[in-house]
């Protein structure tokens, strides 16, 4: 069986081949740190981990990246408000990210590059496509010439004239052609900055995923992820910026997931209904949360409301039961029992959830699948004899769901207050030492048994989610 996903660049369902067998180089696009993320943000997060998670399952050597945009005019903003240095801002808010993401279930990903972190490639790589005849300076700013790449809106579907004709553009005598777009921004006074070939100043936000990916991954890479609402003009600009430079495809796959309502209408703070991840994850827990985004196939909108997760938390007890019955009569059987045709029906739900994940990573079909695994275990259960190898069988398929999943169906025994300080105190000293390793492994063992840490100037705080 292969992989089919949809390619927004096609606009097709495609088999999935990556460039190297067995390897796939996947990056997505991270946040900009100047808030806490509402629970728009977190959709990507949770869909393209558990992509991630299922390309593993399927025996993938996976590279995973994700950046931070720790520079731009919303953190300068951000920072001016609060009356903070931009560096402490982003940090506060790369730190709450990873907080809300690690209690989602989301896997650190294999890097997490920060734009300060690569301010070098990206002059470099602005410096090349001037000398390539794609961009030019103009008082202290550095333009794309836009025209100039003959692909441009091959990924968004819209020509160029299509988008000169219904764009909304401020004349810019700046530019040579209003759709030009910035790759380096001149400083302002007061403003934040980086000595470059044109003067003082900072990167535009395209210019920034071009230039970590090509760092970290390399010309082309298999997969490019993110939000429906970066498809146009964020990658549409990463495409033409990296196209333009290597000649090469950027990527050979783009996926984009879809938007959230909340109770049907569009998420938006002058509705007075934008919420932030965390404030939802402790009204419902995470696993609620992560649960029901993925109780939807990813490249469709979903709504949000708190029926809809009081559904979903219905959902998850009724899987946690199953669970819970085949856990229990494992540990009172004696092993007794005819297996008969279980096996066959076992393998056969395995079957059929890779079958529909198969097709595009759907979770929803998936997630069905999982019910009816369920289903058939408690089915099982009304038996009068059961065996220890059937009731094996069912936990192993139930643990290999939710791992691709990301969420919990097992009984998890309650760490106590002075195991979790314990467990703390060892990570603290993995930092120490720089065995960063150490000590995410450490706080994903802490994480999967629900306790979230929290790196604060005063220590470490740590809560059960």
């Amino acid at each position: 069986m292969s992989i089919h996903l949809y390619n927004s660049l096609t606009k097709q369902k495609e088999v999935f081949t990556p460039i190297e067998k067995g390897k796939v180089k996947m990056y997505v696009c991270g946040p900009t740190v100047y808030n806490y993320i509402h629970i728009g943000n977190a959709r990507p997060p949770i869909v393209y981990d558990m992509v991630r998670r299922y390309l593993e399952y399927r025996g993938y050597d996976v590279t995973f990246i994700s950046n931070f945009t720790d520079v731009d005019d919303k953190i300068i903003r951000a920072a001016s408000e609060l009356g903070e240095d931009v560096f402490a801002v982003a940090n506060r808010f790369i730190e709450a990210y990873h907080d809300d993401t690690c209690a989602l279930g989301v896997k650190e990903a294999d890097l997490h590059p920060r734009v300060t972190e690569t301010i070098p490639e990206i002059i470099d790589f602005i410096d090349a496509l001037i000398k390539k005849g794609f961009a030019y300076e103009s008082k202290g700013d550095v333009y794309f010439r836009t025209r100039k790449f003959d692909g441009y809106g091959k990924l968004s579907s819209q020509s160029i004239e299509d988008l000169r004709s219904g764009a909304r553009i401020e004349v810019d005598s700046r530019k040579e052609d209003p759709l030009d777009f910035v790759l380096w921004k001149a400083a302002k006074e007061g403003e934040i900055f980086w000595e470059s070939p044109w003067g003082k100043g900072r990167p535009g936000w395209h210019i920034e995923c071009s230039a970590m990916v090509k760092k970290y991954l390399g010309d082309t890479i298999d997969i490019h992820a993110g939000g429906q609402d970066l498809t146009f003009p964020h990658h549409e600009n990463e495409i033409a910026q990296s196209e333009a430079l290597t000649e090469k495809p950027m990527a050979n796959y783009w996926l984009h997931n879809g938007f959230i309502n909340i109770n049907n209408e569009k998420m938006s703070k002058s509705l007075g209904n934008f919420l932030l991840a965390r404030d939802i994850i402790r009204q419902h827990t995470a696993e609620i949360v992560r649960f029901f985004m993925l109780t939807a196939h990813y490249r469709s909108p979903i709504n949000f409301s708190d029926e809809l997760l009081d559904g979903a938390k219905n959902g998850l007890d009724r899987l946690r039961t199953a669970v819970s019955s085949l856990e229990h009569r494992l540990n009172e059987s004696v092993g007794l029992g005819e297996q008969r045709d279980w096996p066959e029906k076992i393998a056969e739900l395995k079957n059929r959830f890779i079958k529909e994940m198969d097709d595009d990573f759907n979770s929803a079909n998936g997630i069905a699948v999982l019910f009816d695994l369920a289903k058939e275990a408690n089915r099982y259960l009304r038996e009068e004899q059961t065996s220890k190898e059937v009731l094996s069988s069912f936990l192993e398929l139930f643990d290999e769901f939710s791992m691709v999943l990301g969420i919990t169906l097992r009984t998890q025994k309650e760490l106590l207050d002075a195991d979790i300080e314990e467990l703390i105190e060892q990570r603290n000293a993995a930092r120490k030492a720089k065995d960063f390793a150490l000590a995410d492994q450490i706080r994903d063992q802490l994480k999967e048994q629900g306790i979230v840490l929290e790196d604060t100037a005063q220590g470490v705080r740590w809560k059960r989610g």
